[in-house]
C-alpha cells in the first residue's frame, strides 16, 4: 500500500522557520518526482515546490520552487530513508495553510500540476502568526 505522511506543521511567529517532512512507502521512491502543495482557506490549492526524481539515467534531480516562496523555502530528499523535506524560513502569514506532500511517476516530464500528481498525503498545518 502506498502511504505518503507529512509531519512538523505547527504554530511559528513571522519570520520564524519550521520545517517539514514527508515520509514515504510502498513505491520506488527515487523513480517520483516529490513534490508540495499548500492550501489556504478560500484558496485553490497551489504547487509550493518539488524535487524531481533521482533514477532517470541522464538527469540528475533538481529543486523547483514557486515564485512566492523562492529564496526562503528548500526541498530535500533523500533516497535512503524515502523522504522529502520543505524547510521554511522567514515565514510569512500568508504562508498559512494546510501542507500536502505529493508524488508523481518519472515516466513523464516533470510537471507542477496537481492533476498528474499520483498519490498524496493528508496534509499538515502550518499556522504564521504577525
Amino acid at each position: 500500500q502506498v502511504q505518503l505522511a507529512e509531519s512538523g506543521g505547527g504554530l511559528v511567529q513571522a519570520g520564524g522557520s519550521l520545517s517539514l517532512s514527508c515520509a514515504v512507502s510502498g513505491l520506488p521512491f527515487e523513480y517520483y518526482h516529490m513534490g508540495w502543495f499548500r492550501l489556504a482557506p478560500g484558496m485553490e490549492r497551489e504547487f509550493v515546490g518539488a524535487a524531481t526524481s533521482s533514477g532517470q539515467r541522464f538527469t540528475n534531480s533538481r529543486a523547483v520552487y514557486a515564485d512566492s516562496v523562492k529564496g526562503r523555502f528548500s526541498i530535500g530528499r533523500d533516497d535512503v530513508k524515502n523522504t522529502v523535506t520543505l524547510q521554511m524560513n522567514n515565514l510569512k502569514p500568508e504562508d498559512t495553510a494546510v501542507y500536502y506532500c505529493a508524488a508523481e511517476y518519472d515516466g513523464k516530464p516533470f510537471t507542477i500540476r496537481e492533476d498528474r500528481y499520483d498519490y498524496w498525503g493528508q496534509g499538515t498545518q502550518v499556522t504564521v502568526s504577525s
